[in-house]
């Protein structure tokens, strides 16, 4: 007869929330059936609201736990041995610039260095239905608004809503084809000015990397010039808001670089779930951006059904992108063919409005 011993690990969701980046923040931590807490900061990122609910419930938390977070900047670090670099080039990251976070990293990885035979980090899809995830976002809002913190024991009974923007409400938009009088149908708009972003995809400019920490000089390149772009479009209109696919490449940089400089980025979805077939860092980088973008635009309700399927249904997003969208800016080094059609196309459509950056 086998007994089987019960895992004393403790395990704990914990989540941060900023309304702004930078502005007002609050973190959160729930233990299922057991403890919770939440705290505030007046003027911080959600990043470091990030940190300090996975720093505070280990702070409280005695013994083997177990860290539940839809964070991968947390959760990479100790599963992929970030702060070992860190720790060897005295607080420089690979670009030997200043780790940034570090007075709240530094008491993070002591504490995980003093405790690691028995501290795990998982990472969970954030806004995907897990029930204590879900408690922990509601946590780090709620204090992100009441910029107080409280303790309790038992579910919480009385949280108010979800990150509005991590919960990046889903949009179902028809393409815009036709009807029988040969005019397109009513289609989904941004509110504000909407500049598409758009370009190279792996194995062009840096490959398949996709670590945010250590990213290719490649994408290091791109981010910071497309973060130039929208910082000076900002200027001049200040209702400026991103369309991105997120596919890899480009339009995940895009998305980065709008955060970077505070322009909000909508998700334009071909189809539904588009990163399955994406290694899982990729889908774990898809996931979280997702969960921050002001919104999700999906034209298509099902997913293709072969190869050949998703590249026509690509066709017929970038046939949309072109009528809603004012102008494009297109990452292209003036010979990929694919790119250079993107280019054609706005073109014709937008004359006077594409900007195409070189890699």
């Amino acid at each position: 007869m086998v007994c089987e011993v019960p895992d004393p690990r403790t395990v704990v969701y914990t989540d941060g929330a900023c309304r702004g980046n930078p502005g007002p923040g609050g973190w959160g931590w729930v233990i299922p059936d057991g403890a919770w807490a939440n705290g505030a900061d007046p003027d911080t990122t959600n990043q470091r609201m990030e940190l300090m609910a996975a720093l505070d419930a280990l702070r409280t938390i005695e013994g083997p736990v177990e860290v539940v977070s839809d964070s991968t900047y947390v959760v990479n670090c100790f599963n992929d041995g970030w702060w070992k670099g860190w720790l060897k080039r005295d607080w420089k990251n690979s670009k030997k610039e200043p780790v940034a976070n570090r007075d709240i990293w530094e008491p993070l990885i002591e504490l995980y260095r003093s405790r690691s035979d028995e501290l795990t980090f998982t990472w969970v899809k954030g806004h995907a239905g897990n029930e204590f995830n879900d408690i922990a976002d509601r946590l780090a809002v709620e204090a992100s608004h009441t910029q107080a913190g409280r303790y309790g024991v038992g579910p919480p009974d009385d949280l108010g809503p979800p990150d509005e923007i991590g919960g990046a409400p889903v949009v179902d938009a028809a393409p815009p084809r036709p009807g029988p009088d040969g005019v397109y149908g009513q289609t989904w708009r941004p509110a504000g000015r909407a500049v598409v972003v758009t370009g190279h995809q792996p194995p062009e400019i840096g490959g398949y990397a996709n670590d945010p920490a250590n990213p290719p000089r490649e994408h290091v390149a791109v981010r910071a010039r497309l973060a130039e772009i929208l910082e000076a479009k900002k200027a001049v209109d200040p209702d400026l808001v991103v369309l991105t696919g997120l596919r890899l490449g480009v339009e995940t940089l895009a998305a980065e670089a709008a955060e970077f400089v505070g322009v909000p980025f909508v998700v334009i979805l071909p189809f539904p779930d588009p990163d399955l077939v994406w290694p899982e860092a990729a889908r774990r980088r898809f996931a979280e951006l997702s969960a921050r973008a002001h919104a999700i635009v999906r034209l298509e309700r099902k997913a293709p059904e072969s190869a050949q399927r998703a590249g026509h249904a690509l066709d017929r997003r970038n046939s949309w992108l072109r009528k809603v969208a004012d102008e494009a800016l297109i990452v292209w080094d003036g010979t990929e063919k694919r790119v250079g059609k993107v280019v054609s196309d706005f073109e014709i459509s937008h004359p006077d409005d594409v900007w195409v950056v070189s890699p």
